[in-house]
């Protein structure tokens, strides 16, 4: 049985165009947002709420409550606009988010490592919007600020050489 993968052209931002596109990022909208502590999206959450400055907003329409915060059914119930759609859905749920977030009229949308649309990619640039695929907010904030490690936490060291331990 052979499977027909999708050959992928879209080319994304490079390092200096994801900086700034973090840079620029005041308010983040999780799409897809989990509360269970074993979900990525969780992960990023908390990685966020406590290592940045972004104001954060979860969207999810079943789940109420995500580390003591409201969980919003829509992008457009948000109580204000999000610079940055982080998107945590499957592969045909994207072009919807995708209209939602022009609607409200975020300027990136972001989609999650593991996750393409070439599609999506074109139709969001054709609207004027950032687009950035396969990649994790988290782990590219913390590579821009120096707080990646192996393991994906905060060291508060920025070395070239492994620690050794006595």
């Amino acid at each position: 049985m052979s499977t027909t993968v999708t050959e992928r052209t879209w080319v994304g931002p490079s390092a200096p165009e994801r900086l700034k596109i973090l840079r620029d990022t005041k308010v983040i909208a999780i799409v897809g947002a989990s509360d269970k502590p074993s979900r990525a999206s969780y992960f990023v959450a908390t990685y966020l709420l406590s290592s940045t400055k972004y104001r954060v907003y979860f969207v999810n329409p079943v789940v109420k409550s995500i580390l003591g915060q409201p969980v919003y059914p829509s992008l457009a119930d948000l109580p204000e606009t999000p610079d940055l759609v982080e998107v945590f859905r499957k592969h045909d749920d994207l072009p919807g988010v995708l209209e939602e977030a022009k609607a409200v009229g975020a300027k990136t949308i972001w989609l999650q490592l593991g996750s393409w649309h070439e599609g999506v990619a074109a139709d969001a640039e054709a609207a004027g919007m950032n687009v950035v695929m396969d990649r994790c907010v988290k782990i590219e904030h913390a590579r821009f600020h120096g707080g990646l490690h192996l393991a994906g936490f905060n060291t508060g060291v920025i070395s070239s050489k492994r620690q050794v331990l006595a």
